[in-house]
């Protein structure tokens, strides 16, 4: 009877040559895409400063205003400080350009980021307070004209409303935070409520490569109970009728813009609406109230325009830090606490992020390295003892399936081998797998971090551009998922072997299942962050490597039959609790199937 072991030398060697031609096209791409960044960044350069002076010197664009306000009467007061620049707008007294100086945006020309990182900008965001007069009407601040008093990085707007004083005072501060002072005077004569309505609406702008994912981040977040709570909203609506948020967020991928009151949002309502193409993602409006103070409103609110950065978000103590979706507990924690920190130490010897990404995979593997080695070892020996399943398949055809089942095992038993030992390093996988999806994509030092063919390892590579649109793949390929589901096919390769046939009619092909796995990993990874793909092509790699390593220096194969021959001469070796209650839990279906079935002929 003929034995499967894997991969042969023959095929070790296919192996090693198929890696040397990886590299070497890694290399090669890598070589030709700097020599494509060189031209395309003198290029880019003149553009930059031609598109400069023409945004410097374009009149500004006013939407929704009152027939009686002229254009000319619009101004922007200028706040820049070294992390953020603000443009103020007199009409509505509003922010209306928030500009990250220290970082930049994805730019598709030229696919890197190179572009101004603006929040807000071109009316894409609009905001203000509506009051309720004592005649019904109501009136919204975003349509008043104000008049700017600037002095150093703090600017005074001044509004008249039918006799009412209504200030908005704003301070650019450190750490990406805005002082929004509101202040009013005589309202109490205008307005019959005990409340206003804060209103926003945001039309959140594309700022990375690939839209599906960062459309996926894009989100409404907000913190209430006393800042100890937190939740998110990434569906069409939102209604928190019972809760004080503390703050509410409007995040995206690695950036949030965040309004805090002073005295909370109550009766918050929000929706939020796709946008299928375009320069935007999400359209975004939110409702909350906020009391007034003897019918007036004099609260304290500020602005945070902030990229979404561990240590930063902590430092606000202020619950900032759940703006990561890092994932949710034990996920969560195995990034803060693991994967974070791992990843600051090793980038801090100065290695690129790549390499410092095929640290991280050896000292995953090498903790768990203990159980890995029992996964692997257990595959390999189950493929020694295939000829004796094999044989029981045989001697069992016409059997019952539970009889089969049985005689199966007790040859597991006899070979020592243990089924579900392989269970626990598939289960510590699982988190893992997902920590690291929820780390790629979400860690901002990653961001712009190029490595070989790759420019950004939170986003896809796609050095090779389709001239076509394929379902769930787009127009390109991914060189990392390529390379990742190689391996990941050949890995399979070397594990089928113990994988048995289905015996009955209508049973799926496990095989045939175990091919198509690695297929639809590369629909998954074609547009994931690049690392992603890049770690699971190292870690399924070392995986090759490992089990190479014990079928031909670790594992004897002929020992392995010996003994096998000579424990089924000797007693039957001892159950074990858990092998006892399976053979119990058998014998007990299969007397109910005996019992069913004679049922079954006396009715007939």
């Amino acid at each position: 009877m003929q034995q499967n072991n894997g991969l042969d030398k023959n095929q070790l060697i296919s192996f090693a040559l198929f890696s040397m031609i990886l590299i070497g096209a890694m290399f090669y791409f890598q070589n030709k895409q700097a020599t494509e960044q060189q031209l395309l960044d003198a290029e880019n350069k003149a553009k930059t400063t031609q598109t400069t002076i023409a945004n410097n010197t374009k009149p500004a664009v006013v939407t929704n205003l009152n027939d009686s306000v002229k254009t000319t009467s619009i101004q922007q007061v200028q706040l820049k400080n070294k992390e953020l620049s603000l443009g103020i707008s007199t009409l509505g007294g509003q922010i209306s350009t928030v500009q990250l100086n220290e970082y930049k945006a994805y730019n598709p020309q030229s696919d890197i980021n190179d572009r101004d990182l603006l929040i807000f900008d071109r009316n894409n965001s609009s905001y203000g307070f509506q009051f309720k007069d004592k005649t019904g009407k109501t009136f919204n601040t975003k349509d008043l004209i104000f008049t700017p008093t600037q002095s150093g990085n703090t600017v005074t707007m001044q509004a008249n409303a039918n006799g009412a004083v209504i200030q908005f005072i704003y301070t650019l501060l450190d750490k990406y935070t805005v002082d929004f002072n509101v202040k009013t005077q005589g309202l109490n004569q205008l307005v019959a409520d005990q409340k206003a309505d804060f209103v926003w609406d945001f039309n959140a702008r594309g700022l990375e490569k690939g839209r599906a994912q960062e459309q996926t981040h894009t989100e409404f977040n907000y913190s209430f109970n006393n800042y100890k709570s937190f939740d998110y909203d990434g569906r069409t609506e939102m209604d928190e009728p019972d809760e004080t948020l503390n703050w509410l967020a409007i995040k995206q991928q690695f950036f949030s813009a965040v309004i805090e009151p002073q005295h909370g949002f109550k009766n918050s309502k929000g929706s939020q609406e796709m946008v299928e193409e375009g320069e935007f993602l999400k359209k975004f409006n939110f409702n909350g109230q906020v009391d007034l103070a003897g019918n007036e409103l004099n609260q304290n609110f500020k602005w945070y325009f902030m990229p979404l950065d561990l240590p930063l978000l902590k430092s606000y103590d202020k619950n900032f830090d759940e703006l990561l979706p890092l994932g949710w507990s034990f996920i969560g924690s195995m990034n803060r606490w693991f994967f974070i920190p791992m990843y600051n130490l090793i980038s801090s010897w100065g290695l690129a992020a790549g390499w410092v990404i095929f640290l991280m995979t050896i000292i995953v593997k090498i903790i768990l390295s203990p159980v890995m080695f029992k996964q692997h070892k257990l595959s390999a020996m189950m493929r020694v003892i295939r000829p004796e399943i094999d044989e029981v398949n045989a001697k069992f055809k016409d059997a019952d399936p539970l009889k089969k089942q049985q005689e199966t095992m007790a040859v597991y038993r006899k070979a020592g081998v243990n089924q579900m030992a392989g269970c626990l390093p598939a289960l510590l996988q699982i988190p893992i797998f997902y920590a690291l999806f929820r780390f790629f994509p979400n860690m901002i030092d990653l961001r712009g971090k190029s490595f070989w063919f790759a420019k950004d390892l939170t986003a896809y590579d796609d050095v090779i551009k389709l001239p076509f649109h394929i379902p769930f793949l787009g127009e390109h390929l991914s060189i990392f998922a390529i390379a990742c589901t190689v391996v990941i096919l050949i890995y399979t390769v070397m594990t089928s072997g113990n994988i048995q046939q289905p015996q009955q009619e209508g049973m799926p092909n496990m095989k045939v299942l175990m091919y198509i796995f690695p297929i639809t990993f590369l629909f998954f990874l074609n547009t994931s962050a690049s690392g992603l793909s890049w770690y699971y092509f190292v870690s399924n790699a070392i995986n090759i490597l490992i089990i190479l390593v014990i079928k031909y220096w670790i594992l004897d194969e002929k020992k392995i039959h010996a003994q096998i021959q000579a424990n089924k001469q000797k007693e039957p070796k001892k159950e074990g609790k858990f092998q006892k209650r399976m053979r119990e839990m058998m014998e007990q279906a299969q007397e109910q199937q005996k019992a069913q079935q004679q049922q079954a002929k006396k009715k007939k």
